[in-house]
């Protein structure tokens, strides 16, 4: 890419993931193969399984509370995960939108 590129608020659509009810993405951008920064947003209620990833994933919580392997987390959190390490289950307390960077595949949702 040789110039800025901007996402502006209603211009995208959010994706409905069928496989985790209550779940939306808005991918932003792939910082590297396969890897992906994107907004995540999580309904009230809304459980994602504990589950790994094969690359490194960083979160920050830019609104709402959720608790992540039984830790409560608010706007302003950032939290780290190293590939293959279990995380979750992210339960959203409320309404939740997340900001996600993961270096690499998502590779297969493996609960866990």
């Amino acid at each position: 890419m040789s110039e800025q590129s901007f996402i502006d608020p209603g211009t995208v659509d959010w994706a409905v993931l069928d496989a985790l009810p209550g779940v939306s993405l808005l991918p932003l951008a792939e910082p590297v193969g396969g890897g992906s920064i994107h907004r995540a947003r999580l309904a009230a209620g809304t459980t994602i399984p504990a589950h790994t990833h094969p690359a490194d994933e960083f979160v920050l919580v830019l609104s709402g509370k959720l608790e992540t392997g039984g830790r409560p987390c608010q706007a302003g959190t950032f939290w780290r995960v190293p590939a293959g390490v279990r995380q979750g289950p992210h339960v959203a307390l409320d309404a939740v939108e997340l900001l996600t960077v993961r270096l690499g595949p998502m590779g297969e949702f493996e609960a866990s």
